[in-house]
């Protein structure tokens, strides 16, 4: 009876061996994680880099990120309508690239030590940037327009034919 007990044993052992090689290997198991990349909109030439274009990522009040391209202009970038510092410090390499941390709600770029309350109180929330800046562009006092050459050559035009019909006549 142990005979008959042992050749069970090694007969479920083989079956096991065989289903296992039959069945599919586990795919997660051989998978590599995928490494991010920067979506294309994002990306910045070599070109660029010397002209001081930056990749901002781009923080949102949902936490959503978003991506984009800006021109670093006298330590700053304008993002949203809204100045933002963009000071050496501020700037981390991905890939030999510029690439900046920006929450939407700081002038500042991200730190690690920064959050929106100590922005608050920084004084460096971009609320009152947005109000200022929309006050500033509704007191603007518009340039008076200057009158385009087809206009005048129109103007023209209709003087010398009135002249005409008033001095024929």
């Amino acid at each position: 009876m142990e005979e008959e007990n042992i050749n069970l044993k090694e007969q479920i052992k083989k079956l096991n061996e065989s289903i296992e090689s039959l069945a599919p290997k586990d795919k997660q198991k051989d998978k590599k994680p995928k490494l991010f990349k920067l979506p294309s909109r994002a990306r910045i030439s070599k070109m660029r880099v010397k002209d001081n274009w930056v990749t901002v990522m781009k923080i949102n009040e949902n936490k959503n990120v978003d991506f984009i391209k800006e021109k670093i202009q006298d330590q700053t970038i304008m993002v949203d309508g809204v100045p933002r510092l963009a000071t050496g410090e501020d700037v981390l390499n991905y890939k030999g690239k510029p690439i900046m941390v920006l929450p939407s709600w700081s002038v500042k770029p991200f730190p690690p030590s920064e959050n929106y309350n100590k922005s608050l109180l920084d004084g460096s929330n971009t609320a009152g940037y947005s109000l200022l800046l929309a006050t500033m562009k509704s007191g603007a006092i518009n340039a008076k327009k200057k009158l385009s050459i087809a206009l005048i050559i129109g103007g023209l035009v209709i003087l010398t034919v009135i002249g005409y019909v008033i001095f024929k006549g």
